[in-house]
């Protein structure tokens, strides 16, 4: 049996990616799905979805939802008649929400100890639009490879976040990333998100042939201290598919001067015009 993972072209691996990032973004919970991401710091409506919703406790994760058995909403499986605890994403075992065949929902948690709801609907206007997600030809020449020096201990970078009014916030960055190309040198910032690093980038066709907030290209180190950059793998933002969403925006040691004609372009409509600006 032949390993069609090992015998494709770069080519062909960037093609089958791309099919699967264009899945990704319409499922029930993908980018296109957000329609609403509403803090909650008093008791108050959620747009979209029926109940009342207020803050917990200080110290407890989630938020607490108030609703009647006849708006059919369930809850890690219970349909909600009174009051029930939603559990955040940064508990041990998050709540699912359900309020009907399409909308769903769960809560997300600040670095303050604040929560949000997501809701998230399977039927969005943006799902319904969606054409494609325009990209660059596959080009080799933004495979590059870099150097990743781990920092003892770590640092922070301030990240401006577009719906942050120009505040940053201290991201954690486990070390450098640098590299030379085309007789320029770079010295890259990228934060922990998850296992990988996220690296937040804009160049040159940034507000001209690709979406203006920036790129994001998630990396891991090498052992051998090495990371490769395949700038063919720089993906959308979320905020680039829902207004919901609030993005990371490029540090200055990430705003490249030159074109990066590699990767994700933008989102397109059945028509083939923007989904968003």
């Amino acid at each position: 049996m032949t390993d069609t993972a090992t015998t494709a072209t770069p080519e062909q691996q960037f093609a089958t990616y791309h099919e699967r990032r264009e899945l990704a973004v319409v499922q029930p919970k993908g980018s296109l799905a957000l329609v609403n991401t509403q803090w909650i710091d008093s008791e108050q409506t959620i747009w979209g979805v029926p109940g009342t919703w207020a803050p917990l406790p200080k110290g407890e994760s989630g938020l607490l939802l108030t609703a009647e058995a006849s708006d059919h909403i369930l809850v890690d499986g219970v349909l909600v008649d009174g009051s029930a605890a939603v559990r955040g994403k940064d508990a041990e075992s998050p709540s699912e929400i359900v309020f009907s065949e399409t909308v769903t929902g769960f809560v997300i948690a600040s670095e303050e100890g604040t929560y949000a709801l997501r809701v998230f609907d399977a039927d969005s206007e943006g799902i319904r639009q969606f054409g494609s997600i325009d990209v660059f030809l596959y080009n080799p020449d933004w495979v590059v490879t870099a150097t990743f020096t781990e920092i003892p201990g770590g640092t922070t970078v301030g990240f401006e976040h577009l719906k942050d009014d120009g505040k940053t916030r201290e991201l954690p960055v486990p070390g450098t990333i640098t590299f030379t190309k085309d007789g320029v040198d770079y010295d890259l910032a990228a934060f922990k998100a998850g296992r990988a690093l996220q690296l937040v980038f804009s160049d040159a066709t940034s507000g001209d042939s690709t979406y203006s907030v920036g790129r994001f290209l998630f990396v891991a180190p090498n052992r051998d201290g090495s990371i490769t950059l395949d700038f063919n793998r720089a993906v959308l933002p979320p905020c680039a598919f829902s207004y919901a969403f609030n993005c990371p925006m490029p540090p200055k040691q990430n705003r490249f001067s030159v074109p990066i004609e590699a990767g994700e372009k933008q989102v397109l409509t059945k028509d083939g015009s923007l989904l968003h600006e």
